[in-house]
């Protein structure tokens, strides 16, 4: 498990050629960019934090407490009893949930390509123990799948799309303190939980993670789902400019997600599309849709507090871009 943890890091570290650079970007450095010391390539941690934390969204349910020298599967836990929940919406059978288990018929193929279903992880090969895919990354207090659909992974997109932010006069905007230009990405609030995110989703069985990147872009920032045929076209003719230009794969692999239960979890790519000109952006009439409640171009920096991982994925952005991120700039690190 841990090599398969430390290739994704290798790789990720790879994509990051910005971070990489710095001679003096320890490894624990690295490890602190996100609290919940995601893989890292020289000490390779399994930390959750967002995903322990309780009640579980859209419920009262309370997770069982895990200490943090317990959240590993190599540390033995004999008395652990995590609490077994699947929502109701889940249960429910819609088109991109599971059935349970034991249910008759079904009998999925883990660690593989499954119909159109994809069951492998992006961080390589997982446990299956009674029947049920294990959460890599160690124990969350709860079992099931909670409001997942999948059992195993469910492969998530996040399109983090950003320009450079720009005075009247159509110049770059530097921050006071560090020197370096503002980038700004576009943002949604989720209407689920009230936080700023990325506007990514689920990406559909069959699916390939490019297309997953744009509808979602569409549906989440540019309300495409309610546009007339017409409108929908002129979108998707000046998006295709952005979409298929050269772009950087922020991240690949598990996310600390607080949907994550011990038997489900989330994973993601997230991709930078910048615009750097601002000509294509700035002509797109940014509108909420689907499960965004407000969406709007904000600025970047260490302060800013996203749903999930969004904030990891926003500060190896600005690390490519060379963007301001913290007013200290002796500060390699987000602490």
């Amino acid at each position: 498990m841990a090599g398969n943890a430390g290739d994704t890091a290798v790789m990720l570290w790879e994509r990051c050629p910005a971070a990489a650079k710095h001679g003096n970007l320890s490894a624990s450095c690295w490890s602190r960019l996100h609290p919940a010391n995601m893989f890292n390539s020289y000490n390779v941690k399994f930390h959750h934090r967002k995903a322990l934390t309780s009640p579980y969204p859209g419920s009262h349910i309370e997770r069982s407490q895990v200490p943090e020298d317990k959240v590993g599967w190599l540390t033995e836990w004999e008395d652990y009893n995590p609490v077994e929940y699947t929502a109701k919406s889940v249960l429910a059978r819609p088109n991109w949930a599971d059935p349970q288990i034991n249910d008759e018929g079904f009998s999925p193929k883990f660690n593989e390509r499954d119909g159109e279903v994809e069951r492998k992880s992006l961080n390589g090969l997982y446990v299956v123990e009674n029947g049920r895919p294990r959460n890599p990354v160690g124990r969350t207090g709860l079992t099931g799948r909670g409001l997942l659909g999948r059992w195993g992974p469910n492969h998530a997109a996040d399109p983090v799309v950003t320009r450079w932010k720009r005075d009247g006069s159509g110049n770059k905007v530097a921050h006071p303190v560090s020197g370096k230009n503002i980038l700004q990405f576009v943002a949604i609030k989720r209407r689920d939980c009230g936080e700023w995110a990325i506007p990514g989703g689920m990406v559909d069985p069959g699916e390939k993670i490019t297309a997953t990147l744009k509808r979602e872009f569409e549906e989440e920032a540019l309300n495409s789902l309610q546009k007339s045929p017409e409108e929908k076209a002129k979108l998707e003719k000046q998006l295709q400019k952005l979409f298929s230009q050269e772009h950087f794969v922020v991240y690949r692999g598990y996310v600390d997600d607080p949907r994550n239960t011990d038997n489900a979890w989330m994973e993601t790519e997230a991709v930078n599309y910048h615009d750097e000109t601002g000509e294509t952006m700035d002509n797109l009439p940014l509108e909420a849709g689907d499960d965004a409640g407000v969406v709007k171009w904000v600025d970047i920096s260490e302060k800013l507090e996203l749903y999930a991982s969004h904030s990891y994925f926003i500060k190896l952005v600005t690390e490519k871009q060379g963007a301001h991120w913290s007013e200290d700039p002796g500060s390699e690190c987000h602490k």
